[in-house]
């Protein structure tokens, strides 16, 4: 386990790295099957013939690995990634054999006024694929403890 990330420790402009995760043909398919059964993630074919012009994943599968990313990136969070609303993008579609990584950028920090013992960072996570391409962009607050008075 990673030290301990406080408010605190979090300044804008610092960063954090995950990946990279390899997506599958296999997974893309299992994941259509079961949560996004539209036929541009299902079928090739439908897939060639659909604007995205060849098999994609489903943004929920982006957002999936993407989730497990961050976790992996943001270990030390002492109460977990704790999500309070955001923006969330995909601009362009994730292919069989991408390799995903993602960066994690602190653009601002705010302590909470009502409540000491927490506040609020709002970072934008940037999923890229092999090319270096953003595959989806989510813009979030999420809650982080202070650290503890000792």
């Amino acid at each position: 386990m990673s030290a301990p990330i406080y408010l605190e420790d979090l300044t804008p402009g610092r960063r954090f790295t995950a990946g990279p995760t390899l997506v599958t043909e296999e997974e893309i398919l299992a994941f259509a099957r079961q949560f996004d059964p539209q036929p541009f993630h299902l079928d090739h074919e439908a897939a060639r013939a659909h604007i995205f012009g060849g098999l994609a994943a489903s943004g929920w599968h982006t957002a999936a690995l993407t989730m497990r990313m961050v976790v992996q990136a943001l270990e030390g969070l002492p109460w977990g990634v704790v999500g309070g609303g955001g923006e969330l993008q995909w601009p362009r579609p994730v292919r069989p054999g991408d390799e995903l990584r993602l960066e994690i950028e602190v653009l601002e920090v705010t302590p909470s006024r009502s409540r000491p013992d927490r506040g609020t960072a709002l970072m934008r996570n940037r999923t890229l694929n092999g090319a270096g391409e953003e595959v989806q962009i989510f813009t979030v607050r999420i809650m982080v403890p202070r650290r503890p008075q000792e």
